[in-house]
């Protein structure tokens, strides 16, 4: 069994808003991912998750702490070196599929190499495209696909160039029931086949079963953990949240 190692390392990660009264979005959180290993972030609205994912993300910068990617400091304060850092350690996986709609899929997928100034490796895009069911798609514009067929294409546009993490902020947000469940068979297959570490901020008990490990997060603040199980597990444990929150000196 191939041994591994740190993908993601979050060391008291705190976020203020505001100079005057300053409302406090993240209060000194710590967490360590494993390369290969599939996490979700759940909370309840304000609690937390998705300036957890933009800070650790690179989209936005922490009041304090640390962000170390496959064993790397996050850069702070040179917009340029943020950017390098995300094109060749990050993927993202948004709600909106960001996909340019004048390119077809094939040059969709390619568009982060193309940007990091790496050639256009024909073979692993076909591969990839083969993975998730695209083949028949690629050289078709997103207008021509469902909305299923268009959160797979970003999918495979964050996994071309193998990044470190990839980030997935609401994935199945705006997609049917079956279509999300495919994406996140997608995101599943992705950690198991690829090796690839995955973060996942959701509201969703159902796409967060499909994850190794649960975390749970409070007005800033973890306030536990769950190994993966099933979503009736994950829902009772949201709807145990504020006593959670309370035994941790929390509001909730």
């Amino acid at each position: 069994m191939t041994e591994k190692t740190e993908a993601l390392r979050l060391t008291r990660l705190s976020k203020r808003y505001g100079e005057v009264n300053p409302v406090a979005a993240l209060r000194g959180i710590s967490l360590t991912l494993a390369s290969g290993s599939f996490t979700a972030i759940m909370g309840p609205s304000g609690s937390g998750k998705s300036t957890l994912l933009q800070c650790a993300a690179g989209l936005d910068v922490p009041s304090e702490g640390q962000v170390h990617i496959a064993g790397l400091e996050l850069p702070r304060g040179d917009e340029q070196a943020i950017t390098e850092f995300r094109r060749k350690h990050i993927g993202f996986v948004f709600q909106q599929y960001n996909l340019i709609p004048y390119l077809t899929v094939t040059q969709n997928v390619a568009l982060p190499s193309l940007f990091a100034g790496r050639a256009q490796d024909r073979r692993a895009c076909a591969d990839l495209l083969a993975r998730l069911g695209l083949t028949s798609t690629a050289d078709r514009l997103p207008s021509e696909l469902s909305g299923g067929q268009q959160q797979r294409v970003a999918i495979a546009r964050a996994l071309l160039t193998r990044p470190a993490v990839l980030f997935a902020d609401e994935p199945t947000g705006a997609l049917d029931t079956a279509s999300g469940r495919r994406v996140l068979s997608m995101l599943r297959e992705s950690a198991d086949a690829f090796g690839q570490t995955i973060v996942m901020v959701t509201h969703d008990p159902v796409a967060a079963a499909y994850a190794d490990t649960v975390v749970f997060l409070a007005d800033g603040v973890m306030v536990g953990t769950m190994p993966r199980t099933s979503a009736a597990a994950i829902a009772q444990r949201m709807t145990d949240l504020d006593d959670i929150a309370a035994r941790t000196g929390v509001s909730a």
